[in-house]
């Protein structure tokens, strides 16, 4: 075998052309050049990043203001003062609301401040103060107030403009407030007072959690700035209108968001004791009446004001009537009270729902762990339970509802004190895994949903809608968390859910809230509730046009138009065990009340409103929505009231600019703000040296390669 031989090499000259190389002197030019752009950078910058940083320690120290960045540099939002003076006669509350607007800097302003109200308000009046005029409101239909308000904007002229957003929640516009100027916009709305288990409660609202806002971003119909921090989406078109940028307390200038709340208790009962689980309140009881204030004078509108008072045991209301005549027409409101029937041990299948979204950080997610552990304690041999948390998505602990066991008991009592906020609230999810076990379900008495969230949520309507379409034979219960629940869901969901809500708003109040509760779930006080007016009453004239089932200690209400003050009004029902219930109440004994007219045409357009939850309101609904907004003066989803002054004050000339009147994040919120855009924060300076240092690291890497 001949030996291998090395193969012969060949080599092949590859001509490249030559890179052109910079001279040594072209070199140091450039590298010249860059250490002075470097330089005249950081003398540009830092006085920026120091005057960020110097509102950043005012806002640390507590005298920190909330800025725009307008046309002519940062404009700081107005500030604002509230003042609350409430009447409480017998069932109704009628409140006076006045949020003053101080333009602290030498531009003139439009202030737009969205704001939460009590989810049963009916406002009913508006005026605006400036300097010693006071102009009077008057209600429009929304897009003529609009165009009213516009024009008056435009032509200097100081007005004010007031439109719901949702039932409880808000906003005023303010067009043409003076450099250094107040200006006062005043409210009067009413509202029912709650009545439940022997004791009545009264919840003023001043700050909201903020919202979550479902779907994809879509093109807004209605583009008018607003100051939200969210956009139109295909789900929540108005998202825009709903998310008002948020801060914490010391974010906003020394002495703003404060209000001073004082309520006159009319009774008309003796009363034996006065609360307040969210403040420290003072009452002085007179001849007739009870007034209440909070003890450290001002509050910080950061949580909401509950204020309850107890009568005296034994003379707890088991009926009441009231009775006004307004424009020829009589209207009544009645409330009855079933009483305690007892309560039998019933077989349940109990689904927790608890929402882990990012809003229920913090204080929330504490209160509603404890909420959800509370109720297991509740749970019997023969029953069954499942447990399911949503955020942006929805999971269960078990795949079915198992059986109350010791071993199923504990391991569901691990995975509840391990859950965390984070993440979205896709409220649907939820739903859809709580209810459609209904369908599945083994349980012959009772199969209960306990929703455990703070409600914050864009899209109530779908959701409400979802919640009757898909209930079946389930009972749903809400639990409302946090210091600043939404109220509107809560109440609505247990609506539709033929349930009850509760609103727990500290640790302290878990246990004996959710007892309260727990002994209502055991059963209905009263089913198949009949109503019969005497005659005169249509069968639409008189709401709820069904009454749902009652639980127990609480009341039905009762509103009819077209109802002398003259025979009995009687109504029967059903209770547990199949026993006849039945009560007549003699009208003639009605005492005479004011406002049951707006009361009864609140809840006419909740009824007419309610029949588009599953898609648009027709224009048949619209226009009769329109009609009792505009008999009644009341604001509604298609009236405002707006107020405009007849002299101009701004020559039109001058620039107007525009800034959102910012809310407190509510109490206990980790969160700091939201809004981040318009906020006075060093952010848009950290992204300009952030793209100078990006394009000097370029032109240096340049150099090097063309050095190579």
């Amino acid at each position: 075998m001949l030996p291998s031989q090395p193969l012969p090499e060949y080599r092949t000259k590859i001509q490249t052309p030559r890179r052109r190389r910079l001279s040594y002197r072209q070199v140091r030019r450039i590298e010249g050049a860059s250490l002075w752009l470097a330089m005249l950078m950081l003398l540009f910058v830092q006085p920026l990043f120091e005057d960020a940083r110097a509102t950043e320690r005012q806002v640390e120290e507590g005298t920190g203001e909330f800025h725009y960045l307008g046309d002519q540099g940062r404009v700081p939002a107005p500030v604002l003062s509230t003042d609350y003076k409430v009447t409480v006669t017998g069932l109704i509350a009628e409140t006076r609301l006045r949020q003053s607007f101080g333009n602290t800097s030498d531009q003139w302003q439009e202030g737009v401040y969205t704001f939460p109200l009590p989810e049963n308000a009916s406002v009913h009046a508006m005026t605006m103060t400036t300097d010693e005029r006071v102009i009077v409101g008057e209600i429009r239909e929304r897009q003529q107030a609009r165009r009213e308000y516009e024009q008056a904007k435009q032509e200097g002229r100081q007005a004010a403009r007031v439109d719901q957003q949702r039932p409880n929640l808000f906003t005023t516009r303010l067009a043409n407030i003076p450099p250094g100027r107040t200006v006062t916009v005043e409210l009067k709305y009413q509202q029912l007072v709650r009545y439940d288990s022997g004791e009545f409660s009264l919840r003023l609202p001043t700050t909201l959690t903020p919202r979550y806002i479902p779907g994809v971003p879509a093109v807004p119909e209605d583009t008018q700035w607003t100051g939200g921090w969210a956009v139109p989406t295909t789900e929540v078109a108005d998202a825009h209108q709903i998310t008002p940028p948020q801060v914490a307390r010391d974010g906003v200038a020394t002495g703003s968001h404060e209000a001073t709340i004082a309520i006159e208790l009319q009774a008309g009962l003796p009363v034996s004791k006065v609360s307040s689980p969210s403040h420290q309140v003072t009452d002085v009881h007179g001849n007739d009446s009870i007034r209440v204030t909070a003890v450290s004078g001002t509050v910080a509108m950061d949580r909401d004001f509950q204020l309850r008072w107890r009568p005296v045991r034994g003379q707890e209301p088991a009926a009441a009537v009231f009775h006004e005549t307004w424009q020829g027409e009589d209207y009544l409101l009645a409330m009855l009270v079933p009483g305690e029937q007892g309560s039998r041990v019933l077989t349940r299948e109990l689904i927790l729902v608890i929402d882990t979204s990012g809003s229920m950080a913090g204080a929330s997610i504490q209160q509603a762990r404890e909420a959800m552990l509370t109720s297991l304690d509740t749970l019997g041999p023969g029953d069954t339970f499942n447990v399911i948390q949503f955020n942006s998505h929805t999971s269960r602990l078990f795949p079915q509802p198992v059986t109350a066991g010791a071993d199923n008991l504990e391991r569901a009592r691990r995975y509840i004190r391990g859950l965390q906020a984070n993440g979205g609230t896709e409220m649907a999810s939820a739903l859809d895994a709580a209810l459609d076990g209904d369908k599945e379900s083994t349980i012959t008495d009772l199969r209960q949903v306990v929703f455990v969230t703070d409600g914050a949520v864009g899209n109530e309507q779908a959701l409400f809608g979802q919640i009757r379409d898909q209930l079946g034979g389930s009972r749903l219960f809400t639990v409302g968390i946090g210091s600043a629940p939404n109220m509107h869901f809560m109440g609505q969901a247990a609506r539709f859910g033929r349930g009850t809500y509760t609103a727990i708003s500290d640790l302290s109040e878990v246990s004996r809230q959710l007892d309260t509760l727990f002994r209502k779930m055991q059963s209905p006080v009263l089913t198949d509730i009949d109503v019969n007016w005497p005659a005169g009453v249509e069968a639409d004239e008189q709401f709820p046009a069904r009454v749902g089932d009652l639980y127990l200690g609480e009341p039905m209400m009762l509103l009819a138009r077209g109802a002398s003050p003259e025979g009995d009004l009687a109504v029967s029902g059903s209770l547990p065990g199949g026993q006849s219930w039945q009560r007549g109440l003699a009208l003639e004994q009605a005492s005479s009340g004011a406002g049951i007219h707006r009361l009864w045409a609140r809840a006419q357009i909740d009824q007419l409103l309610d029949q588009g939850l599953s898609g648009q309101v027709g224009d048949d609904t619209r226009e009769q929505v329109l009609a009792l907004g505009l008999r009644h003066q009341l604001v509604t989803p298609y009236t405002s009231f707006v107020a405009t002054d007849k002299t101009p004050a701004r020559s039109v000339e001058e620039d107007l600019e525009q800034a959102a009147v910012p809310s407190l994040m509510p109490a206990g919120s980790p969160h700091q703000r939201i809004g981040y855009p318009q906020t006075a924060t060093p952010a848009p300076l950290l992204m300009l040296s952030g793209l100078l240092g990006l394009l000097l690291s370029g032109l240096i890497a340049a150099i090097r390669r063309w050095r190579v």
